[in-house]
């Protein structure tokens, strides 16, 4: 499998192969090759069915029966390979050859990759394209970057302030503690304060310590399993208490969420109902929903455990099987790769559940935790030993 894209003859083209056949898609529209023009290029695929899209003249693919999912294990490269052996005949109209030109603000599956001399994998023969110290984006937030003798100087826009406007103007002067991240209100030109793990007040100033995570809506803990390296992947199992008043919230998600061949198992609230979510390596997500309504935002505790037997998944609400179905007959995947990481309440801050989770999951969880445990482990996980922010103890009334 391979997907490739590529400029031939002047025209930009998109290469796919699944395993059955090699879709072609070709800009209608040359490249400007005049050195200094730049072009917005978005490509993709979504299952077989392709788009092209060159300064926003698009050109599309029908989807046609066949394969859907793109099965590949190499590195990713941009520009050019570390050996033209790595590429399939079928991936290029003639001979492969090295990109020459400028490159820049590259975004895969919604995740932009960090054009560094650092944090790529590797590379070589790469220079700096703008030539001068402010090169791209340099200055954030809609700054204007300006070379001086002494390196560089960013213009900032008037919400914006700091050497590369980093900092909102409503946090220049913030008196959140070090255990906090500030948050800008400019509506109310004022800032929050969003406290870690174990700190709570107006300032994230008071430290605290709790057994019950309680969860705002705008909170998460992210645990990071220890034991993954020993753990037998196709015997996963998650438990845990909660209780909730509301019809929609993201529980658990037991994968690295970073792109849609990660791995997950979630638990969550979905219309007043519970909603588990089961992908082993397909990219297609298996819902399994249970149709008893209004059992789970009754502000009652309620037990949820859910246990992955290869392909075969089941689902106990207070120690009740509700849910036992077996999602791939075929046996295609039987492995929870899910990357040693557990979210619980939702994601980083800035990341929103219903667009992490592609709307499988609509809101963020409200409500308490206690009581996880993952596998068979004889102790519960110490959900204060973990990354989080703006989760409170369940056992006060704050």
């Amino acid at each position: 499998d391979f997907l490739c894209i590529s400029l031939v003859n002047g025209f930009t083209q998109l290469r796919y192969n699944l395993g059955d056949k090699t879709v072609i898609l070709q800009a209608l529209q040359k490249v400007r090759a005049n050195g200094n023009t730049w072009h917005l290029l978005k490509a993709g695929r979504a299952g077989n069915e392709g788009y092209l899209d060159l300064d926003g003249i698009k050109v599309t693919q029908k989807a046609s029966p066949g394969m859907n999912v793109l099965d590949t294990h190499t590195d990713f490269f941009v520009g050019g390979v570390s050996s033209l052996n790595l590429v399939n005949s079928m991936a290029t109209e003639n001979e492969p050859t090295g990109f020459t030109g400028c490159i820049r603000e590259i975004v895969i599956n919604n995740r932009e990759l960090k054009l560094t001399a650092t944090d790529p994998k590797g590379g070589a023969n790469v220079g700096d394209c703008d030539g001068t110290v402010c090169g791209y984006s340099v200055c954030k937030n809609s700054g204007t970057c300006q070379v001086e003798n002494s390196g560089f100087s960013c213009s900032c826009p008037q919400e914006w302030t700091g050497t590369t406007c980093e900092q909102s103007i409503h946090c220049s002067q913030n008196l959140c503690g070090s255990q906090a991240l500030c948050i800008p209100q400019p509506s109310s030109f004022s800032y929050t304060c969003v406290c870690a793990l174990g700190w709570s007040g107006k300032y994230c100033d008071s430290k605290i310590k709790f057994y019950i995570a309680k969860f705002v809506g705008n909170s998460y803990i992210k645990y990071t399993d220890s034991y993954y390296g020993k753990r037998n992947l196709q015997y996963s199992r998650i438990s845990l208490n909660f209780t909730t008043n509301q019809t929609e919230g993201l529980i658990a998600w037991m994968g690295k969420s970073e792109d849609e061949d990660n791995d997950f198992l979630a638990i969550g609230i979905a219309n007043r109902t519970l909603k588990v979510v089961v992908n082993l390596g397909e990219r297609i997500s298996v819902p399994l929903v249970h149709r008893k309504y209004f059992t789970c935002c009754d502000e009652r505790w309620h037990f949820v455990t859910v246990a992955q037997n290869q392909t075969c998944i089941k689902v106990y609400l207070d120690e009740e099987l509700i849910l036992f179905e077996d999602i791939d007959p075929q046996r295609k995947y039987t492995a929870l790769n899910y990357g040693g990481i557990c979210y619980f309440g939702g994601f980083e801050i800035g990341r929103k559940v219903s667009v992490v989770t592609t709307g499988l999951f609509q809101k963020e969880f409200i409500g308490k935790i206690k009581d996880v445990v993952l596998f068979q482990d004889s102790r519960k996980i110490q959900l204060m030993n973990a990354e989080g922010y703006n989760v409170y103890d369940g056992n006060s009334g704050n």
